[in-house]
């Protein structure tokens, strides 16, 4: 844990990390046009955590929530997901059999240029003793529309104990994430 000192040399523009506490594996940016998924494949063991850092938007106007499936298993039933949620002056909770949800978006009926920022943590991904907790922070700002909405969710997969190989991040139907969203994949040491 840093030292007081440490932290307040944060404030001066010296910030703070362990060293080599985060690797970076691969960033996918969407191109013009859109596209259907990002996918992380080939994901190397040797760390504990992975982490997704996630910036977007959705190419349509029919839904908002970003998903995450493992190991190409695409099937909801497989899954659990809660999560809290805040927008505007209301609050609310959901636990659902679902995939889980890793963001809530901004969609193209919304203000252009606005994107949706996400921090999702896959705790453990390569026990196999186990099965694979997701955590994530994600949001947006609406602009003061009560569209926009800032959420802590958590998720599981029930259906495996396998190491987590594959990551694949698509909304919950067919729309599109829009041009220039992106996301990165950690390894956390």
């Amino acid at each position: 844990m840093p030292i007081l000192g440490i932290m307040a040399s944060q404030i001066s523009g010296h910030l703070w990390a362990p060293a080599g506490a985060y690797d970076a594996l691969a960033t996918v940016t969407v191109p013009s046009g859109g596209a259907a998924s990002i996918e992380f494949v080939g994901i190397p063991t040797g760390y504990k955590h992975l982490q997704i850092r996630g910036i977007a938007r959705v190419a349509a106007s029919t839904d908002r929530n970003l998903r995450l499936f493992i190991n190409g298993d695409t099937t909801n039933a497989n899954y659990k997901q809660h999560w809290l949620y805040g927008a505007g002056s209301s609050a609310a909770s959901e636990n659902n059999i679902i995939s889980p949800q890793i963001g809530y978006l901004p969609m193209s009926s919304d203000t252009s240029g606005m994107f949706g920022v996400s921090v999702t943590d896959i705790l453990d991904y390569a026990n196999t003793s186990k099965t694979k907790v997701v955590r994530s922070l994600f949001g947006w700002d609406g602009n003061g529309s009560t569209s926009g909405l800032i959420a802590l969710g958590s998720g599981f997969q029930t259906s495996s104990t396998s190491a987590v190989t594959s990551l694949l991040i698509r909304m919950s139907n067919s729309a599109n994430l829009a041009e220039y969203s992106s996301f990165a994949l950690y390894g956390v040491k």
